[in-house]
């Protein structure tokens, strides 16, 4: 599973949002061309982002734009515009099932070889967004090797419901865990959909970590704003990194002593804990040298 905490999306026909954009602390970049750009702006916004994109890929980021959905007519003229070398990915909204993902990979295969990039090499993020994807997120999730992760989107997925959003989230609860428990059996990163209230920095940090024990490894986000809270949260804490050695430093006293369990803090330690243990001290070394 490859490494990445926040995705930052930015509208792809703002020059001016694009060029700030490229400083911000993100781990992968965005450029829109679906949701928030007008439809009378779409050919604008391709032109824009392919011109960007080796002053996007110059910086610390990795740059996975959003297309159009594959419904609409416009997908393989915004793939055109954005394969290229410095492209990590693409992202693509209101995918159904794993034959959406079959066609876009036919897509891209057919443009690497056309723009001599290595067949393969554009990884796919998709947002599952309705009941029915919903129901077929397993296959999506292990449809094609360039998947690099599944994305909740909470908006359209009420949409498609005839349900509304709450403060709590109850409503988004078992579509959540779906997707994160899809996204762990086959290897990719489970993304959860965006804070919409990019000012409520409090309500964007409990929402995170109502998504943590999930599964969620990652967050998209439509703000700068709300990065730093996103990649804070998704990391380990350094409290965190403190009790896994504490963990596997008592676990380890103890075989030496015979035992297969022992206690921290008046808790069991076992073969799981310590394996958890080891598992965040790993993410937290991976996390340190990127």
């Amino acid at each position: 599973m490859e490494l990445f905490r926040s995705l930052l999306f930015v509208p792809g026909n703002r020059s001016d949002m694009l060029e700030k954009a490229s400083t911000a602390n993100t781990d992968i970049l965005v450029p829109d061309m679906e949701d928030s750009v007008p439809d009378n702006e779409k050919s604008n916004a391709r032109s824009l982002i392919s011109e960007k994109l080796s002053t996007l890929s110059g910086k610390n980021q990795s740059i996975v734009p959003r297309v159009n959905a594959l419904d609409t007519g416009l997908i393989f003229d915004d793939i055109s515009a954005v394969v290229s070398s410095k492209t990590y990915g693409i992202s693509v909204g209101k995918i159904e099932s794993s034959w959406d993902i079959k066609e876009i990979s036919k897509i891209l295969s057919q443009i690497e070889s056309e723009k001599s990039v290595e067949d393969g090499k554009t990884k796919i993020i998709a947002w599952i967004e309705s009941a029915s994807a919903i129901v077929n997120v397993s296959s999506i999730a292990s449809a094609s090797s360039r998947m690099l992760g599944i994305a909740f989107g909470g908006e359209d997925y009420t949409n498609d419901m005839g349900i509304q959003r709450s403060d709590t989230g109850i409503e988004i609860l078992y579509p959540r865990s779906v997707v994160a428990i899809a996204a762990k059996a086959a290897g990719i990163t489970a993304i959860d959909t965006p804070y919409v209230n990019f000012r409520d920095n409090d309500g964007l940090e409990q929402e995170i970590k109502s998504v943590l024990p999930l599964g969620f490894k990652a967050k998209f986000a439509i703000h700068p704003g709300q990065l730093e809270s996103i990649n804070n949260l998704f990391s380990p804490s350094q409290e965190a990194i403190e009790y896994a050695k504490k963990v596997i430093e008592v676990f380890e006293e103890a075989e030496k002593n015979g035992s297969g369990a022992t206690s921290l803090d008046g808790k069991m330690i076992d073969v799981p804990v310590v394996k958890r243990a080891r598992n965040l001290l790993e993410l937290a070394n991976k996390m340190s040298q990127s």
